[in-house]
């Protein structure tokens, strides 16, 4: 592995892993509140349309986010390609908002369960949840890569080959 790991035992490295989590669950909160926040003001201030009052919420908190996770989560990963790693963490957004809104729409027009609490509950917590899951994910093995890390994911490099017996 490139990320200097490569001399740690398991249980450090679950250390470390624990530790990006929660750091990464409190940029993702972060996200959450600024999102709630801008769009009740877009909505009831601004008396903006609610799908334009989300796109700016999701844009405002996608953008608190990409902060959040450069500078704080991923502060020790490669920062050679900026432009590389915008686009792949928009692109990845993305299809985390897919995802979080996929489940809703499977919810509430797929098995046709409507209520608000419904809907909330498969938004919100089931697509909120598989979003943020693969989230972490992508971000961390494909975005914020670890420095020399040509592979994108050290967990798929192939194992060098055992050269330490002759014969």
């Amino acid at each position: 592995m490139s990320d200097g790991s490569a001399g740690l035992t398991l249980r450090d490295r679950l250390r470390g892993i624990a530790r990006e989590v929660v750091k990464f669950g409190a940029v993702g909160a972060l996200g959450l509140v600024v999102n709630v926040l801008v769009f009740n003001v877009c909505r009831q201030s601004a008396s903006l349309a609610p799908v334009r009052s989300g796109v700016i919420a999701t844009s405002a908190a996608i953008a608190a986010n990409y902060l959040g996770n450069r500078y704080w989560v991923y502060r020790h990963r490669d920062k050679t390609r900026a432009s590389r790693e915008a686009g792949l963490f928009l692109l990845f957004s993305g299809v985390g908002m897919v995802i979080e809104n996929g489940a809703l729409a499977l919810s509430h027009y797929g098995f046709g369960f409507t209520s608000p609490l419904a809907d909330n509950i498969a938004k919100n917590v089931v697509g909120l949840g598989l979003g943020a899951l693969f989230r972490f994910w992508s971000y961390r093995t494909w975005v914020f890569r670890a420095a020399g890390d040509t592979v994108g994911a050290a967990a798929t490099a192939a194992p060098a080959p055992d050269t330490s017996r002759a014969g």
